[in-house]
């Protein structure tokens, strides 16, 4: 594949507005829990960021398509409400580079997939979004009256149809709350990190938060997003491809600082309903992931967190939308609530076991 073919893929090469207003699209999924992370753990936002620039270019001239670059949820939001420490979140995201490589380049992705029914995988994102919410309600306790105005932008644009970016424009507004306190940001070129965790953080909490991640990279990062790729772009892209990719992708950029990352059909979805119809909207979104990595890190420290709960909170309830999105949503509910009182790993092995036995009973039962 050439380059232009990669990037431009069968349509002609003609940049265009849809290339900007596609790169909105997957920011929404991106910004507001990268701000988080960045926020509350020791993390740089220059090197989480870069690392999203790097692969939203890789993976847009890789596969000539408007492919999403998103945080693992599951593992973002055990550490920002600090049930993984990030050298935790460090060996869980080698760990599922490893297991995600393995299983794209074996082929075996599908198989797998039949025994993680979509009730688990909604029943683990309703599990992370409740994870989510309680951090987010703690965090906005902290200053009523930010969160007061975070809550009242966030209803406008709602109002006005654009619920989806409601979280990124009540991060625009705090930001602009912060630059008259710090000034414009100076311009910063992080450096090159090498960070390989101590043998400790291979624990039972990093074992636990790669199990549930896995539960949600099957389903909505391989299996979900290769649909959707059909399905809007007629792209033939298998979900053991997007799972290469993604074990590729975690294996080279965690060790160097970044968030753990996969695709999503999130993503892809955001990037389709805002205009993207060529890789060309990776190529922006990635310069624009630079830029804020060089130029917009240092106001970082300064957001208000009260107004970030709220941010928090906003991707909550996109997930837990997500997570009702099933037919059986007593199944969800009840792996989303097992998660929230034993812990998200737990919820995904129990859940997976009820599901194989749930299965063969309705085998057993259908009559022949």
């Amino acid at each position: 594949m050439s380059l232009s073919a990669g990037v431009f893929g069968s349509e002609s090469p003609k940049f265009s507005v849809g290339a900007f207003t596609g790169a909105i699209g997957d920011s929404v999924t991106v910004l507001p829990v990268v701000v988080a992370i960045a926020a509350l753990t020791e993390l740089s936002l220059s090197h989480l960021l870069l690392g999203f620039a790097v692969f939203q270019v890789v993976w847009g001239v890789r596969y000539g398509l408007p492919v999403s670059v998103e945080p693992m949820k599951a593992l973002a939001a055990l550490v920002i409400a600090g049930s993984l420490t990030t050298d935790e979140l460090v060996v869980a995201g080698l760990l599922a580079g490893v297991i995600l490589f393995t299983a794209g380049s074996t082929r075996t992705l599908r198989r797998v997939s039949h025994y993680v029914g979509e009730p688990v995988v909604r029943g683990v994102q309703l599990a992370v979004a409740l994870l989510l919410l309680e951090t987010g309600i703690r965090l906005s306790l902290g200053s009523p009256a930010f969160a007061t105005l975070a809550v009242g932008v966030a209803a406008i644009v709602s109002v006005a149809g654009y619920r989806r970016a409601s979280a990124l424009v009540v991060l625009a507004v705090g930001f602009g709350v912060v630059i008259p306190q710090t000034g414009l940001p100076t311009p910063h070129v992080p450096n090159v990190t090498f960070v390989l965790p101590s043998l400790s953080a291979l624990s039972s909490s990093a074992l636990e938060g790669t199990a549930a991640q896995l539960a949600m990279t099957v389903g909505n990062a391989a299996v979900a997003t290769s649909l959707l790729l059909s399905d809007y772009y007629d792209a033939d892209v298998s979900p053991d491809e997007l799972a290469t990719s993604m074990g590729v992708m975690n294996l080279l950029a965690v060790p160097l600082g970044a968030v753990p990352m996969c695709h999503g059909s999130g993503g892809v979805a955001g990037k389709y309903a805002f205009g993207a119809r060529t890789a060309w909207s990776n190529i922006v979104l990635g310069t624009l992931y630079a830029l804020a990595a060089v130029f917009a890190v240092g106001i970082v420290a300064a957001f208000p967190l009260s107004m970030l709960g709220v941010v928090l909170a906003l991707v909550a309830v996109e997930l837990g939308r997500a997570g009702f999105d099933t037919d059986a949503r007593w199944f969800a509910v009840g792996v989303g609530l097992l998660g929230v009182v034993a812990n998200v790993g737990v919820a995904f092995v129990v859940g997976v076991v009820c599901y194989i036995l749930w299965n063969r009973r309705s085998d057993a039962t259908t009559p022949v």
